[in-house]
């Protein structure tokens, strides 16, 4: 079993660049791996400030959306949303800084960044509209506690999501939160009179087009930021026009700790536990992909305990997000796509931006400041966010071969996620515990996808994802065990996505392998 994460034979005893083709970074003349290499304290700062850039406005969204629900449902207080905000960040500075660094068993050791997932989202509203918030914070924890036992022999279940059954849950989350985008835009937490007017249309519409101006006519390694940057320019907007309200910033803290259990002890509902596990399973897959790609990448190939000790980090990282009042975490994305374009490997990078991310968790007046953004702003962002989500999950159902099955798995599961999307309130005479779990759609298309493509999708063993890595594929992947070899081969649920590579003639492109539907 390999025990370390040490260079692979495929660099030169000299020193010189010869990592694998396709890899960034050189081995430096110490031999130390571009994942191991300091850069200097410069542009240290400039980088590790992108990675934070680019994750803030996923990070924020989810308590946005998960608390505005909760509000809504009468289960949550409105000013206590940026604590919400305050301890993801928190925790995701301190699962950042785990994945990059690791210690023992816990962390890949490889520069990626930590955050919420979306894919919990629609899950943890019908958990709380029905159980209240300590029932989400019970059902994560437990999920993490299992995503960490799991974590080893992850094979025997990653097989079992090829990109058919990725490609539709990850469709499945971007089109149920479309529904949150238009709540946002319409205003609906907002007081009658200003709810669905010219205006908020107007705000929205704003800052949609600086999202999409930023991301065409950005620099390449800013166009990650398109999002977080339309959020300002339409913020601005709306403070211009008298929408914005940030008159709780000067009430707020300056410093402080986010408290363990802050709403009360977490309650343990076993239908909770189970719809939330669920979701950790996917969760995992995503971070599994994520980290073969990264791996990829920087050239330094994951093995099966790169894997493994990655996974276990995924899952303290969800545990202490239950104990801190946060949500399941996961690899971010658009993170791993950062790595390549800035063509700098070192995960001291990544570890630097959790710092900044667990230093913006201690500042209370940085949460409320993102709960003073206007609605409609947060709404023309939630549009090309959540669009981008579902685009994502097209790219993976893209790679599929298709036939008429195939095609009756996927558009049933679509189907059965959007029905309360769709008609609200179409499970409300049900019994409360099956209504809480229909409720979700995204729970609903993940097992129905799962359950149709391992009954349906028979032919040429469709319903097993392929291999993506062999024992050729790595120096360092020698020496693993069956178990490790096996978790490693059954890993497919990364898509390959053309970007354009800095470094390259102008229209050039590189392939960067990305998945998950973080955007």
């Amino acid at each position: 079993m390999t025990t370390d994460n040490t260079p692979t034979p495929e660099a030169s005893e000299t020193g010189d660049a010869t990592l694998p083709s396709g890899t960034i970074g050189a081995v430096a003349a110490d031999g130390t791996h571009p994942v191991d290499q300091r850069p200097p304290l410069f542009r240290t700062f400039i980088l590790r400030l992108q990675h934070v850039l680019a994750m803030y406005a996923g990070a924020i969204a989810v308590p946005l959306i998960v608390g505005g629900a909760l509000v809504a449902a009468g289960e949550f207080e409105a000013e206590h949303m940026h604590h919400l905000i305050v301890a993801d960040l928190f925790v995701a500075g301190i699962a950042s800084v785990i994945q990059s660094l690791g210690f023992w068993r816990f962390g890949s050791r490889l520069p990626l960044i930590q955050g919420v997932s979306f894919v919990s989202v629609a899950p943890m509203i019908a958990i709380g509209s029905e159980h209240g918030i300590t029932a989400i914070y019970g059902s994560v924890i437990a999920t993490g506690i299992v995503m960490m036992l799991v974590a080893p022999f992850f094979a025997k279940v990653v097989k079992y999501f090829p990109p058919l059954v990725i490609g539709t849950i990850i469709t499945v989350v971007g089109l149920s939160l479309l529904a949150v985008a238009a709540g946002w835009l319409f205003n609906q937490n907002g007081p009658e009179s200003e709810q669905g007017t010219v205006e908020n249309f107007l705000l929205a519409l704003a800052t949609l087009i600086a999202v999409v101006c930023i991301h065409r006519f950005a620099p390449l390694a800013w166009k990650s930021m398109a999002v977080l940057g339309g959020i300002v320019i339409g913020t601005v907007i709306g403070l211009a026009v008298g929408a914005s309200d940030f008159s709780a910033v000067g009430d707020a803290d300056w410093f402080g700790v986010p408290a363990p259990f802050q709403f009360g002890v977490p309650t343990f509902e076993i239908i909770s536990i189970l719809t939330m596990v669920l979701v950790g399973l996917v969760i995992m897959t995503e971070t599994a992909g994520d980290i073969v790609a990264v791996g990829d990448i920087t050239g330094r190939r994951a093995t099966g305990r790169t894997l493994a000790d990655g996974l276990r980090a995924d899952g303290l990282a969800t545990m202490l997000g239950g104990v801190f009042n946060t949500f399941p975490y996961s690899a971010f994305a658009q993170n791993v796509g950062l790595v390549s374009l800035s063509r700098v490997a070192s995960r001291y990078v990544v570890t630097a931006a959790g710092l900044i991310l667990i230093v913006l968790g201690l500042l209370p007046k940085v949460g409320e400041i993102a709960t003073g953004i206007p609605q409609p702003v947060l709404g023309g962002a939630g549009i090309a966010l959540f669009g981008m989500v579902v685009a994502s999950g097209i790219r993976t159902l893209y790679t599929v071969t298709w036939n008429e099955t195939r095609a009756l798995i996927v558009g049933v599961s679509i189907a059965l996620a959007m029905l309360p999307t769709a008609f609200e309130g179409i499970y409300a005479n049900l019994p409360t515990e099956l209504e809480m779990i229909l409720d979700s759609g995204i729970t609903v298309g993940a097992v129905a996808v799962i359950l149709l493509n391992l009954l349906l999708n028979r032919e040429g063993n469709g319903y097993l994802a392929e291999p993506v890595a062999t024992e050729a594929d790595s120096g360092a992947d020698s020496g693993r065990d069956a178990a490790e070899a096996e978790l490693v081969a059954g890993l497919d649920a990364v898509q390959t996505v053309e970007v354009e590579d800095v470094t390259a003639p102008e229209g050039a492109t590189a392939s960067v392998a990305v998945s998950g539907p973080r955007v």
